[in-house]
């Protein structure tokens, strides 16, 4: 539609928190458009759905509880949009577009210039499959290259409950692969603590990577609406530089759940009946929506790592089942290890990657992580029976791979570089080639085993 288009106006009749209800007697509202009140603020609502042929549901975006009944109401005739560009790049912004930084918004030329893109999915593109190509990208941290590889272009989960390390991880793996690799960053916060925010921005700002870093902020200080619509502004801008630009970018999400939070707390307020489990009706395509536009095409690729937080530290919720899923890889953060005080505190047993293929990683890396894996399976079973016998009456080749396992244990240890300011202790970076000696070195070449 046309923006020079006249629309009829609707008028406000009713108001209920963050859900207003329009009538239009004429030129009914699309869905997902955007409406403005027509009052001082030009207070912006999202059509959320439309009822009864002539009222629309429309969702509060800003929280503006001055809207009073009886306003007219004008219609935009389209949905919402955010400016992309260079120009986003190195600021922080919600999910209008808006900056939030504390500095001043873009100048009005500087705005009529960008390119205005809907946050919601665009028309579909074939994803190139054939020609992606399996580039492991380096993160520096022994655990995560050894066991769950990062391939550009596909999607890793950090999954656990609340305090086992999720969002350091996740800036320690900004700051390790953005250097690295020198390719875009899209960062978006999804309902999480302000102080969080606030510690991401400055350890950015700290190692100089805001100058390639775009950030979106819907923290949990804001309203449900704001907060499920973050992520997609975060992936519009991210397409724009796949598909515009041609670059390859990195989209970090924290936190996926509270994305599936958030758009619950909506579909509850719009009067919604929640579908088995508590979670909103359109769960699965709430997810399927926000992941299918993670791709790779023949432009460019993004490389998504997203956070999911366990509710009660319980894997088989369905919203964390779900959004597994989805994912290539997935890391288990565990907290029977994070009590070890090993850290990162990965369950390498639980932790899973359809990526760790000799195609993708090598026959070396490959055969190696199978033959670690397998000792340190061996390793939990025999926890048990030490516990009971005593660890002198094992079998020469039980003692032999439970003291391996231990030492494997022991090497996957590592200090973060992000933490360094706050402990004082240097942290490490390990490349893979590091890592993969590393292992050799503990349980021996695996040829020679197989002989």
């Amino acid at each position: 539609m046309s923006d020079q288009t006249v629309y009829k106006k609707g008028i406000v009749r009713t108001l209920k928190g963050l859900v207003i209800k329009v009538q239009f007697d004429e030129d009914i509202p699309d869905l997902n458009e955007m409406l403005y009140i027509d009052n001082e603020k030009k207070s912006p609502l999202l059509v959320s759905r439309l009822e009864h042929g002539d009222i629309a549901i429309c969702l509060n975006i800003g929280g503006d509880y001055s809207i009073q009944k009886g306003e007219s109401v004008t219609r935009s005739g389209h949905s919402l949009e955010i400016p992309v560009g260079e120009e986003m790049v190195g600021r922080v912004w919600d999910a209008m577009g808006r900056p939030i930084d504390g500095k001043p918004q873009l100048d009005q030329a500087v705005l009529d210039k960008m390119i205005k893109r809907p946050i919601f999915a665009p028309a579909f593109q074939e994803s190139s499959l054939q020609n992606r190509s399996d580039d492991v990208l380096e993160t520096g941290m022994k655990v995560l290259d050894f066991f769950t590889p990062f391939v550009k272009g596909r999607k890793i989960g950090i999954v656990g409950g609340a305090g086992v390390g999720k969002t350091v991880l996740t800036m320690e793996i900004i700051n390790n692969v953005a250097t690295g690799s020198g390719a875009l960053s899209i960062f978006a916060g999804i309902g999480e603590r302000i102080r969080e925010g606030h510690e991401l921005f400055k350890t950015l700002a700290d190692n100089d990577l805001l100058k390639t870093t775009a950030m979106f902020f819907g923290q949990m200080n804001e309203n449900p609406v704001q907060r499920s619509l973050i992520g997609l502004s975060a992936i519009t801008l991210a397409e724009y530089f796949r598909d515009d630009q041609k670059k390859d970018v990195l989209l970090f999400a924290d936190n996926m759940y509270r994305y599936i939070q958030a758009k619950n707390e909506v579909s509850t307020i719009i009067d919604q009946t929640p579908a088995e489990g508590g979670y909103q009706p359109t769960v699965f395509s709430d997810v399927k929506t926000f992941q299918d536009r993670l791709s790779t095409n023949a432009n460019g690729s993004i490389t998504a790592l997203q956070t999911i937080y366990v509710p009660a530290d319980d894997l088989s919720d369905p919203a964390v089942q779900m959004i597994q899923h989805e994912l290539d890889s997935t890391i288990v953060l565990s907290r029977a290890v994070a009590a070890l005080g090993i850290r990162p505190a990965v369950d390498i047993l639980a932790s899973k990657s359809s990526l760790l293929t000799p195609e993708v990683v090598g026959e070396r890396h490959y055969r190696l992580a199978t033959r670690a894996t397998a000792i340190l399976q061996k390793y939990e079973s025999l926890k048990g029976i030490i516990a009971i016998i005593g660890e002198s009456e094992l079998s020469a080749d039980d003692r032999d791979d439970y003291n391996k396992a231990k030492e494997l244990v022991e090497f996957f240890k590592q200090r973060f570089n992000v933490m360094e300011k706050v402990t004082g202790v240097p942290g490490e970076h390990m490349t893979r080639e590091k890592t993969l000696d590393g292992v050799e070195a503990i349980i021996g070449k695996i040829e020679e085993k197989d002989k």
